[in-house]
């Protein structure tokens, strides 16, 4: 008599194998990071993940990551914005004229260039939800319209030096608290400890949670694996920022942007908010959701994260420039498409775009190290982007969706 078949609800390696499954998508882009890692440190020959040069990954693409979140929220929700770059040259401009020509002291200045991030998507948002024009066209229409304002702010000249205090927000580097053993960065160290102990504290209590709503469908070993993962990868990375020059002002910003649109996207009314409107509009309205308020904040919202990408930007060249932000719109909007967000909207993280921005700066900063000329880096980030999206698209099919 042949033993009886464990059905696969109640076989833990079958259960496992059905959760993998569906979260093929965020897990595939966690394993494309680190074979890309992997590759391009043989490549390179240990230098990428030297710490001086793992520094300047995160600060060279700060920019990248802060754009990608407002963008992944924006195609989430079923629209593009194709202004960003421009709008990213616009503020560095006006920060630079409210600073270097006009003496205001930075915080001010800061203040003022946020404050017109908001008007400029209230601009856009305004003529995309109440005036029901395309995003395409209205952040296409911007696109030239902040870029022509840019040069007539600039005056079709450059603008330098920033004051000291935004030069830090763009490269700077939070105090040092002394060396343990002489080598690693106290302060890096103990927010390294610290952030790795919340990731797991917050992983556990989520479980825990989804335990008592009966929710709960990862298995215990996975969960196991993930969180130590990240965990190490966390501390792996402040060791080796604390064994340079420490913890980078503009990642301090990035961890915080995550942590607080994580939990806008994840647990707020609004991110769900968004994700309806992404995933089918019609019963997003008849639902009772406010598309045109929705739709109105999203644009607001990724105003004011352009502007603030502008300041960093500016920050860091310590320079305003016409040409300032010049195609930042195509790496935020592959870093979200890369990131596991979906073309048809309705899917997407932002942790997610945070990974698809990183992988793209690694490939940047991996390619640069050993000599890979532009024009095939170009090529090169273009078959990525295009397999990320034909892996979506595949997905879907894969799972009987259109």
């Amino acid at each position: 008599m042949s033993a009886p078949v464990t059905p696969v609800a109640h076989n833990p390696i079958g259960r496992a194998a059905n959760y993998l499954t569906s979260q093929l998508r965020q897990i595939g882009i966690f394993i494309a990071l680190i074979v890309i890692v992997v590759l391009f440190q043989i490549l390179t020959q240990g230098v990428l993940l030297n710490p001086q040069n793992v520094s300047n990954v995160i600060v060279q693409n700060s920019y990248v990551l802060i754009l990608a979140i407002g963008m992944v929220m924006i195609i989430i929700a079923g629209h593009i914005d194709l202004s960003v770059g421009s709008v990213v040259g616009f503020i560095g401009a006006i920060a630079g004229v409210l600073t270097n020509r006009m003496g205001l002291p930075w915080w001010l200045a800061i203040i003022a260039a946020l404050l017109a991030g908001v008007l400029v998507g209230a601009w856009q948002g305004f003529w995309v939800a109440y005036f029901g024009i395309p995003a395409f066209i209205v952040t296409l229409a911007g696109m030239l319209i902040f870029r022509g304002l840019t040069q007539v702010v600039l005056g079709s000249t450059q603008i330098t030096p920033f004051p000291d205090e935004m030069r830090a927000l763009g490269g700077g580097f939070l105090p040092t608290l002394g060396f343990l053993g002489g080598q690693y960065e106290t302060l890096t160290v103990v927010i390294g400890l610290l952030a790795a102990a919340v990731l797991v504290a917050a992983g556990i209590r989520q479980r825990l949670i989804r335990r008592r709503l009966n929710l709960e469908d990862e298995p215990f070993a996975w969960f196991v694996v993930k969180l130590a993962f990240t965990a190490a990868l966390v501390l792996a990375i402040a060791f080796l920022l604390a064994s340079y020059r420490g913890t980078p002002i503009v990642l301090v910003v990035l961890g915080l942007l995550v942590v607080v649109y994580s939990a806008v996207m994840g647990r707020s009314v609004y991110g769900r908010h968004i994700y309806a409107l992404g995933g089918n509009l019609n019963a997003a309205l008849l639902s009772g959701v406010k598309t045109k308020r929705v739709t109105f904040l999203l644009f607001v919202n990724m105003g004011v994260l352009a502007a603030l990408a502008g300041l960093v930007f500016a920050g860091q060249l310590n320079l305003a420039n016409p040409t300032n932000g010049t195609g930042f719109e195509l790496d935020a909007i592959a870093a979200a498409f890369i990131g596991g967000a979906a073309v048809t909207g309705g899917i997407g993280t932002v942790t997610g775009a945070i990974i698809g921005g990183l992988i793209i700066g690694i490939l940047n900063n991996g390619m640069s190290i050993i000599g890979v000329g532009t024009d095939w880096q170009q090529f090169i980030k273009g078959i990525v982007l295009l397999s990320a999206v034909a892996f979506d698209v595949y997905n879907k099919r894969r799972s009987g969706g259109r």
